[in-house]
């Protein structure tokens, strides 16, 4: 058994981060906890379409037969290597041809088993024993736990990896480190005690390992595909597996991937779960929203998301709302005369305006705080599309649920809940010295998005009248997320999508020691430094609590939720983020299609194996 270095969690290795562009505010994610740029119709770069039940692909020169469940990926999938993708559109076409220990089911935020046939915990809650399904890849070969062994070994340890850190720092799987407290490749607590039987050790508890398991990082290869990490030389060549041949045990099997045309996948039929009931399914990439919009009203899409700008909250008629929150219903009618259904799902996400600290002043972060009205961006900007956010923490999942995070607000936020305060923004300008002679200039970087430029454009307005003057620059997403590690950003636009559903998920980005920039591997780009915010020990303390009292016990859980509230005050105090709003998923589809509400985790994170057409 290795070594553990208890000091593994509290690196950060490889981060990228569940990033999500707010299409100005992120994939992510991306991503879930990914990255993963927000479209105009206020979901991620996912927005689904279906089509016809028997095509051939002109337009690519690849051939489908039977019936096609057709989507439109409105993201450019960028892999299909679940250790490297940390985007939304790879991340959907790679849930549906891997397989991991666990799911989320239709996205819910509550695993069941999936690879995992059941499982074991030992009472120090450090070791895992899983007994794997009879089930097989789609070349044919069994599933093993060798296989678990080396796919776990990619994502500590591969040069392809982008998330490293879920394994060595988030799960903590015990492991051995060096001198400079790299991973020693070889080195995790897993052992193939049979075919069918992982054993898992941990470094120290941690109290969503199963959430985790779930994540298509964890996904199984068969060993030995590729050979990027020590001991195996590979099958096939790495580009051939991330591009042309990735080998899951997913209800489907990769068909073909054109890099910004289109992307299938063909139903398999040994799969040892439900096997799918339609025969493929197709993405047509589609970047532009306009065309996207165009391809669904033109009844080429079954399923779909709506650009913002086409959207009217009028044609909402919701039936009912379920316990997850969901919103199930008609939406109509639309452009083409019909009326179709309609979901909008409440995700575990968060967009926010953050700012580079160093570049930043306090006095002008907190006269952002004072002239933001979440409510009414939500409102007049994003038609109601989300929730106006005050904390960092998604509701559902903050300490005591939705009603004490509003009590919360309600008590102790500082700058006016559902208010513009100029005033109270022109004043703490003057009190650090600002003026009519000595304004102060903040450049504000976003996402290519007509939404996220309008709320900009209202910003930019009121905090004119107090002393500050903002310039409204726009990046693509690559470009905003390279100059966020360079510490090239002053105040800027991202969002984050839920890798596993608890708090420490989403106030990791407000851990100090993890936000200095210029770095290659910072959480977020705060800059949040003892310089730089006064309440900067607080919640560098109170995350060292949450790291400190990992495990799955109600003790552990009491520390956490109280340090959770504390980093959240020391947020308010400091102004690292502005929290904007929660975003509501919203999805549309004609009656042609039968399909389940996704739940909470966000459309990424759904199988389509259960999908029907009725044509």
């Amino acid at each position: 058994m290795p070594d553990t270095n208890k000091l593994s969690r509290r690196r950060f290795l490889k981060a990228t981060g569940g990033v999500a562009t707010a299409a100005a505010l992120a994939g992510c994610t991306g991503g879930d906890g990914e990255e993963e740029t927000t479209t105009e119709d206020g979901g991620a770069q996912e927005t689904t379409t279906e089509m016809e039940e028997e095509t051939t692909e002109e337009q690519s020169g690849n051939e489908l037969s039977g019936s096609v469940f057709q989507r439109i990926s409105t993201g450019t999938i960028t892999t299909l290597d679940p250790v490297a993708a940390t985007d939304t559109a790879s991340g959907i076409v790679i849930q549906q041809v891997f397989d991991c220990l666990m799911s989320y089911p239709d996205g819910l935020p509550t695993v069941e088993n999936e690879l995992a046939a059941d499982y074991t915990v030992s009472d120090d809650f450090t070791t895992y024993t899983f007994q794997l399904e009879d089930a097989t890849y789609h070349n044919g070969d069994a599933v093993t736990a060798s296989d678990f062994v080396y796919s776990w070994e990619r994502l500590a340890a591969s040069e392809n990896s982008r998330r490293a850190y879920f394994i060595l720092d988030s799960v903590g799987i015990a492991h051995e480190t060096d001198g400079d407290g790299n991973y020693v490749p070889g080195s995790l607590g897993l052992e193939a005690a049979s075919d069918t039987e992982l054993v898992v050790t941990l470094a120290e508890p941690f109290h969503s390992v199963l959430e985790m398991f779930a994540y298509t990082s964890f996904a199984a290869v068969p060993e030995g595909i590729v050979g990027d990490v020590e001991g195996y030389d590979g099958e096939v060549e790495y580009t051939e597996f991330s591009s042309n041949n990735p080998i899951g045990s997913g209800p489907f099997e990769f068909n073909y991937w054109e890099q910004g045309t289109s992307a299938a996948v063909t139903k398999y039929d040994d799969y040892y779960g439900d096997v799918a009931q339609v025969d493929n399914v197709r993405w047509q990439i589609i970047e532009d929203d306009t065309a996207a919009y165009n391809y669904a009203m033109n009844e080429n899409a079954d399923y779909f998301g709506l650009p913002t700008a086409q959207y009217d909250p009028s044609k909402v008629q919701v039936e009912n709302t379920d316990e997850f929150g969901r919103e199930i219903g008609k939406y109509g009618p639309i452009r083409n005369g019909k009326t179709v259904n309609y979901v909008g799902v409440p995700t575990l996400s968060i967009f926010y305006v953050g700012f580079n600290m160093s570049k930043v002043p306090k006095p002008v972060r907190q006269a952002f705080a004072h002239v933001m009205n979440q409510d009414q961006m939500v409102s007049e900007v994003f038609k109601g599309r989300g929730s106006p956010a005050y904390i960092f923490t998604p509701p559902t999942i903050y300490p005591g649920g939705a009603q004490a995070a509003q009590d919360k607000i309600d008590a102790d936020y500082p700058y006016g809940a559902g208010e513009t305060n100029i005033q109270a923004a022109r004043e703490v300008m003057e009190e650090a010295g600002y003026g009519p002679d000595n304004r102060y200039e903040v450049q504000w970087t976003q996402y290519d998005s007509t939404t996220w430029e309008e709320m900009a454009t209202i910003l930019r307005d009121q905090l004119a009248s107090a002393h500050v003057d903002m310039q409204i620059e726009k990046a693509d997403f690559s470009t905003l997320l390279e100059r966020g590690r360079n510490g090239q950003l002053e105040a800027y636009t991202l969002g984050w999508i839920a890798d596993w559903p608890a708090p420490d998920n989403f106030l990791q980005l407000l851990n100090p020691p993890q936000t200095e920039v210029p770095s290659n591997d910072p959480i977020s780009y705060l800059n949040w430094l003892p310089e730089t915010g006064d309440a900067y020990q607080q919640a560098t303390d109170a995350y060292s609590r949450v790291q400190n009292n990992p495990a799955p016990t109600e003790e552990a859980a009491e520390v956490r939720n109280e340090a959770y509230v504390e980093i959240e005050t020391a947020n308010w105090e400091d102004v690292a983020m502005l929290p904007i709003y929660n975003r509501k998923d919203e999805t549309f589809w004609y009656d042609t299609v039968e399909i389940e509400p996704f739940g909470g985790m966000g459309p990424s994170r759904q199988k389509l194996n259960k999908v029907q057409l009725n044509r």
